[in-house]
């Protein structure tokens, strides 16, 4: 199977306008993304789908692939459809493009998710357990549960499953990783599904996969980073690279 990484970056951003080229530890975030993606062993070729001439001139100067996009893409997944659309590849791996610090290893496990779920399973994605310092009460920070044949239930930005009793059996909040692997012939078929009620309530795309009865795979890792928001989250991270 060919299986390319494509990470859509975006210049706008209303929190942290220019991100993709903000500095970490003296190199630009999405330059990091870029060499992370590049570790994972099933990632055969990396692009970044980005809007902005800007991006892609510091993507290529680093011995990368990038595209310029359309400027109408509403999210990220619409921005990454375009440039699928015309690769010759069987998976399509969408990383974030503000994840300088994802774990290769979780990529690979999403791949392997989506292999080894079969052709009718069309999208994979990774859950954590909550690291040190993480609050799983964070609206911020999406949970997803997980059935016992590895696919998803339901995501949620609030707290599930909830303790009722306040014992430590069962289930544990997962944490999920905005990391998704796609079929590629599936992308085209996401897109032209309308936007669905638990979606717009909670605000979270993947919810829309769900509703309209296909199934997500769900890898299991340990994500010790997450991804940058805010100049803040970036200053934050810069401190921690140093320890």
């Amino acid at each position: 199977m060919k299986v390319v990484a494509v990470i859509p970056a975006r210049w706008s951003s209303v929190r942290f306008p220019g991100k993709p080229l903000a500095l970490l530890a003296g190199k630009p975030v999405i330059v990091h993304v870029c060499e992370q993606a590049k570790k994972a062993k099933h990632v055969q070729r990396i692009i970044v789908a980005t809007d902005d001439a800007r991006i892609v001139d510091v993507v290529t100067a680093a011995g990368f692939e990038a595209r310029l996009t359309r400027a109408d893409h509403v999210n990220g997944t619409s921005r990454i459809a375009e440039v699928a659309a015309s690769l010759n590849a069987d998976i399509i791996v969408n990383v974030q493009g503000d994840e300088p610090r994802i774990e290769p290893e979780l990529i690979d496990l999403a791949i392997e998710a989506l292999i080894k779920a079969g052709p009718n399973v069309p999208v994979s994605t990774v859950a954590s357990p909550f690291m040190p310092g993480e609050d799983a009460n964070d609206s911020n920070l999406v949970k997803v549960a997980v059935g016992a044949h590895g696919r998803a239930l339901y995501f949620s930005r609030s707290r599930i499953p909830f303790n009722r009793d306040g014992t430590n059996t069962g289930s544990v909040p997962l944490k999920h990783v905005g990391l998704y692997v796609y079929r590629r012939e599936f992308l085209p078929i996401f897109l032209a599904l309308a936007p669905t009620p638990l979606e717009l309530t909670e605000q979270l795309e993947q919810l829309r996969v769900l509703e309209n009865g296909h199934a997500i795979a769900v890898a299991i890792g340990n994500a010790h980073f997450h991804g940058v928001d805010t100049p803040q989250q970036l200053e934050k991270l810069e401190a921690r690279s140093r320890q």
